[in-house]
């Protein structure tokens, strides 16, 4: 299964949970929920996959996907999720994105 199509398309769906963090990224560099989706959407691929040591987490590592994309203004965006399969759904969690620091 390709991943960066599954979580384009959930970004379509808007099945996405963008955490407090996130929200607050997202206002301290003026991006909108909009412009992350436009971002993942026009992305080419995954930037990199990282895999999460939190000793918070009862589950063992969990993937962590970072995806560079840009907006339909010529923004480029960071964002940082992971994948969650619940019962009735699918979700991507949003924990981080911000604009490129140039």
């Amino acid at each position: 299964m390709d991943v960066l199509l599954t979580i384009k398309r959930l970004a379509l769906r808007r099945s996405l949970v963008f955490t407090l963090k996130a929200e607050r990224e997202m206002d301290a560099d003026g991006i909108t929920q909009d412009d992350v989706i436009e971002a993942i959407v026009g992305a080419h691929r995954i930037h990199k996959v990282v895999r999460s040591r939190s000793s918070l987490r009862t589950s063992s590592r969990e993937r962590l996907y970072v995806i560079k994309g840009m907006t339909l203004d010529n923004v480029v965006i960071y964002t940082k999720g992971r994948l969650v399969r619940e019962p009735e759904r699918e979700v991507f969690y949003v924990l981080m994105s911000c604009k490129r620091s140039l």
